[in-house]
């Protein structure tokens, strides 16, 4: 981003458009970075001259301000001195209050020898470090830039972007990667909303002016936003500019704005601490249940709304959407009941902050509300989520026959839940004729009689494992107790099969 003192905007019409760099501005970028390059090891006062001389042969001198404030970010100043600065100044000034004060050649002359004497070091070395570590003394020490020519050409006209977005009030978007761009906009905790227009879906990203007053941290976030958009394929940005009362449009396209060569800033991971503290705690617990976050969006009327999360059932096509309502404007409260009441066919949740004082409008739209004050309660959302569940268990288990005959010889209880997409409770009251359940593994008769016949007492376990692994038998305990026998441990070394009744 750029100082707002080196914004370059034409209003023509009434519109407001960036003055971005093009190919013809190629030159001075080369020279820019040309001049960084040639003053490594030089101070900041030389290279500040070269780069006004610059600035006084460019047809813009904004331009050229702007090539270098950005190519300042990449260069490394140093102080350069014999002396730390600070401790020389001190033992000079201490060196001329001794004598009254310096008003001469000479007694400045003869405060830098006492300086120096007091410090071990030189006249000469008391002197140069004086004002070293002014801005203007520190030394380019390091320059090694990002950016070729082209790629600063880029950088510039998404930096000048940036800060035009600082007087953003609205920013609606179309993008070719929707879902990416709805995944930014949460992360830097914009509103928003999703509508539907002739030309497809258009992300409305509003304001400061919508919530309470403008704050730099918004314009900031309007500026980040843009980062993350340019990184599509392509994209078109409309933006309500607040200049100086006045409102105006600016529009970018892809064509107008890229990311030279760099990755994205990085952002953080969730819209707000509650939603990254619930899924947190959530994603702890070992339900049949996973949390998905940002699932498909939902068509509400004219526009679209992607709930914070979704909850799928592992054990057949079951989606429950869940929402979040922080402490949100009244406006913004509106819109979403609004959404909710437009919402159809889907199972919702919506756990909202009693602060709002929404709960029976969200129960009256046919949606689940969960009141919630500071955090969502781990435990009030899983309370529906059993509700559900045992909705689903009831209906796949009315699904199941009386009796079931699997073919293979061997298999858990699991694997055929999974193989039934049914939850493991739905076989409770299951019959299986041709299998025994042996723990929680079914094996035919001619399986046991086999693996009874390689199980002899004083094998160690480990070879009445080998035995059990060759029929697909992992659950050692279980069925060494069907067959009769029990472990002798033997310390930390392993165990002996031994008969049940041996002594």
């Amino acid at each position: 981003m750029l100082t707002k003192d080196l914004l370059r905007v034409s209003r023509a019409g009434g519109g407001y458009h960036p003055q971005f760099a093009d190919r013809g501005d190629r030159p001075l970028a080369a020279k820019t970075i040309g001049v960084f390059q040639r003053h490594v090891g030089a101070s900041r006062d030389s290279l500040d001259e070269a780069l006004a001389a610059l600035e006084s042969e460019a047809d813009d001198f904004k331009l050229a301000r702007g090539f270098a404030s950005l190519l300042d970010r990449e260069a490394v100043f140093e102080t350069d001195a014999p002396l730390p600065p600070v401790r020389a100044r001190r033992a000079a000034f201490e060196a001329a209050m001794a004598v009254g004060g310096v008003t001469t050649p000479e007694e400045r002359d003869a405060a830098l020898e006492a300086a120096a004497t007091s410090l071990g070091s030189t006249p000469e070395a008391v002197d140069s470090s004086l004002t070293a570590d002014r801005d203007v003394e520190q030394v380019l020490v390091e320059f090694d830039p990002r950016w070729t020519p082209d790629e600063l050409l880029a950088q510039y006209n998404l930096s000048l972007a940036q800060t035009c977005l600082f007087d953003a009030t609205e920013v609606r978007v179309r993008s070719s990667d929707p879902k990416a761009l709805v995944s930014a906009v949460k992360r830097l905790r914009l509103m928003y909303e999703i509508q539907k227009t002739d030309r497809g879906r258009e992300v409305v990203v509003t304001g400061p002016d919508a919530l309470f007053q403008r704050t730099r941290r918004y314009g900031t976030s309007f500026a980040r936003l843009l980062r993350s958009v340019a990184t599509a394929g392509e994209w078109s940005l409309t933006a309500t500019i607040d200049d100086r009362g006045r409102k105006r449009e600016m529009r970018l396209t892809s064509d107008d704005v890229s990311v030279p060569g760099v990755e994205p800033m990085a952002e953080p991971g969730f819209d707000s601490d509650v939603e990254a503290d619930f899924a947190a705690r959530f994603r702890g617990l070992d339900l049949d249940w996973e949390l998905v976050r940002e699932p498909e969006p939902l068509e509400t009327g004219t526009s679209v709304m992607i709930p914070d999360f979704a909850f799928d059932y592992k054990f057949g096509e079951f989606r429950v959407f869940f929402e979040i309502m922080g402490f949100w404007t009244p406006n913004y409260v509106d819109k979403k009941l609004r959404q909710l009441d437009d919402v159809e066919e889907v199972d919702m949740l919506v756990a909202v902050d009693e602060s709002l004082g929404v709960s029976e409008d969200i129960e009256a739209r046919d949606h689940r509300a969960i009141p919630y004050t500071g955090s969502v309660r781990v435990k009030d959302v899983v309370d529906v989520l059993r509700e559900y569940e045992s909705a689903l268990v009831a209906d796949a288990t009315s699904s199941l026959p009386d009796e079931l005959v699997p073919d293979d010889d061997v298999v858990s209880l699991a694997d055929l839940a999974a193989a039934r997409g049914v939850a493991l409770d739905a076989l409770e009251d299951v019959a299986f004729p041709d299998h025994e359940l042996v723990g929680r593994t079914l094996v035919r008769p001619h399986v046991l009689d086999s693996v009874a016949a390689s199980v002899e007492p004083g094998m160690s376990l480990s070879e009445a494992e080998t035995a059990l692994d060759e029929w697909g038998l992992d659950d050692a305990s279980a069925l060494l107790s069907r067959l009769g026998y029990r472990v002798e441990w033997e310390g930390l070394t392993g165990g002996t099969v031994r008969k049940k009744d041996e002594t």
